[in-house]
Parts: structure tokens; sequence; C-alpha cells
């Protein structure tokens, strides 16, 4: 019996050879990390006075103004861009077809556009003279805003067709369809998609070093070739200190999806049903009593 509409159950032997290329594969990876350690150990980079660079106030300092830059583009292109997208996707959801034809030339071209061309091309002015950190965010918005579009409409297109029928029914406008019944099932549906944008907009912000906008990613290439140790350029440890502050924020980013989705699951929405009493209880407070009676006939309980 299938266990997944996907694929069978594997059986002895199949289990058995996915076990030889699991171990296979680990062993692999163990050893190339292995010689790649090796290799960094007969270079010295695993030297402690490489690592005591960042123990100066002025490293720490430069490290952290870098991470609030790069935090305050990746909070404004995110806004930015998730309000962009509701734009775009209610356009391109339209029953105008010059609205709607418009819309889906805006999100083909600049999905087609490498998001770098976009910064760049912003930031030499083709909008007048524009500052890197604003060519940032308007790149990550423009680009990011026509991607978690797309999101929205397919999780718009995932709502059954009887629940907009039926609020037409009740006499509901199409504004009111889509803010109150289309759009707040969409973005619950879509949760994981738009967060998994957004990570790729964090780690996009990384491109401001194209433009000289100070981000984590400019900030690591001036430490790793302006401080140089008894002739050795600290560019691995710079390398592992900065990704490792970028897998934080990424996994900040995953844990607070995950938050807001079980918040999402345990909410309770909608009309509270009344406790149940018991017959008894609701005859003692005037009711009917709903106390069930043999029928005559057969002996069943009647109502």
């Amino acid at each position: 019996m299938s266990a997944s509409v996907l694929f069978d159950v594997p059986g002895p032997k199949a289990r058995v050879r996915n076990l030889i290329y699991s171990v296979v594969g680990t062993l692999a990876v163990l050893g190339l990390v292995g010689w790649v350690c090796y290799r960094l150990y007969n270079k010295g980079q695993f030297e402690g006075e490489l690592w005591d660079i960042f123990n100066y106030a002025g490293i720490r300092e430069n490290i952290l103004d870098a991470l609030l830059s790069t935090l305050k583009v990746f909070a404004l292109a995110g806004v930015f861009s998730l309000v962009f997208a509701v734009v775009l996707c209610v356009a391109r959801l339209s029953d105008h077809k010059p609205v709607r034809w418009v819309a889906v030339v805006f999100i083909d071209l600049f999905r087609s556009i490498p998001l770098l061309i976009t910064i760049f091309a912003l930031w030499v002015g083709i909008l007048g003279e524009m500052t890197p950190m604003w060519a940032l965010v308007l790149g990550l918005t423009i680009y990011n805003g026509c991607v978690q579009a797309e999101v929205l409409r397919a999780g718009v297109n995932a709502v059954p067709k009887g629940q907009v029928e039926a609020a037409y029914a009740l006499g509901l406008r199409k504004t009111q369809v889509t803010a109150s019944v289309l759009f707040p099932q969409a973005v619950r549906s879509m949760l994981p998609s738009i967060i998994s944008q957004l990570v790729v907009t964090l780690k996009d912000t990384s491109l401001g070093f194209m433009i000289l906008y100070p981000e984590l990613l400019y900030s690591a290439r001036l430490i790793a070739n302006n401080t140089p140790v008894g002739g050795v350029y600290p560019t691995v440890q710079t390398v592992i200190v900065f990704g490792a502050i970028y897998i934080a924020l990424c996994l900040a980013l995953a844990w607070l999806a995950k938050f807001v989705e079980q918040r999402g699951r345990r909410s309770k929405a909608g009309i509270v049903p009344a406790e149940a009493k018991e017959p008894k209880e609701v005859a003692a407070a005037g009711g009917t009593d709903l106390t069930p009676v043999p029928d005559a006939k057969d002996g069943n309980l009647k109502d």
C-alpha cells in the first residue's frame, strides 16, 4: 500500500540501498570538510591572532553599524514590497483589461531583469539623483513586490469559488469580498512563501555593496581587505563571522514565520458556540423540556 501519492514505500532492498547511499554521502561530506579544514590549518587561518581583530572596539562598532544599516533597508523594503504586492495583485486580478495587462507586463518585466541591474540603474540616475540606500530600497521593493504579488495571486486563486459566490449572494461588493474574504485566506495559506521571499529580500540587501552602501557585505570587505595580521588577511574569519550573522537573521525570520503560523492555527475566529446544558437545566430555566420519552409502539426513544 502506498504511503504517499508521490512514491511507494521502499522495500527491503531499497532501504538497504538508501542507507548505503546516506552513509557514503555523509562520509564524503565529512571528508570534504576535513580536507578544507586541513588546508586552512596549514595556511595558518586558525591562528588566534586572526580572530583577535573582532575584539577591537572599532571593528565591533563597524559591524554593529553595518547590521543596523542592513536591518533598516530590509525593514523598509519588506514593508514597501508587501504593500506594492497587494496593489499589483489587485491590478492583476482586475476585471478591466488595460489595468490587468499593465500589471502583467510590469510583473513579467521586473521579474525577468536581474535585481542588480535594477538597483544599479536606479543609483546611476534613471529617476534623478538618488542615494545608495533609497536605490537599494526601491530596487528591492520593485523586484520582491512583483514576486510577492504572484504569491498572493496564487493564494487568492486557491480560495474555493463557493466562498466568493456566497459573499456576493450576501450583497457584498467586490472590494469587500477581496478585503474580507480573499486576502485574509490568501495571506494565511501563502504565509510560508511570503516569509521565504522576505528571507530572500534580507539576503539581497548584500547587493548594496555594489553601489557603496555600508551594509554587512560592504563592511566585511573593508575588514577583510584592510586589517592584515602578520601579513595574513582575515578573509576566512570575516566570512565565518558575517555568515553567522546572516544565518542568525534568517533563522529569526523562520522562527517568526512558525510563530505566526501557530498563532493563526490557535486563534478562535468566527462564532463561538454556546455551552451545552442538560435538558433538565433548560427546563428549569423556563425553556422547553427536551427529555426523550419512550415511544408507545416500539419502545424507542422519541423527542
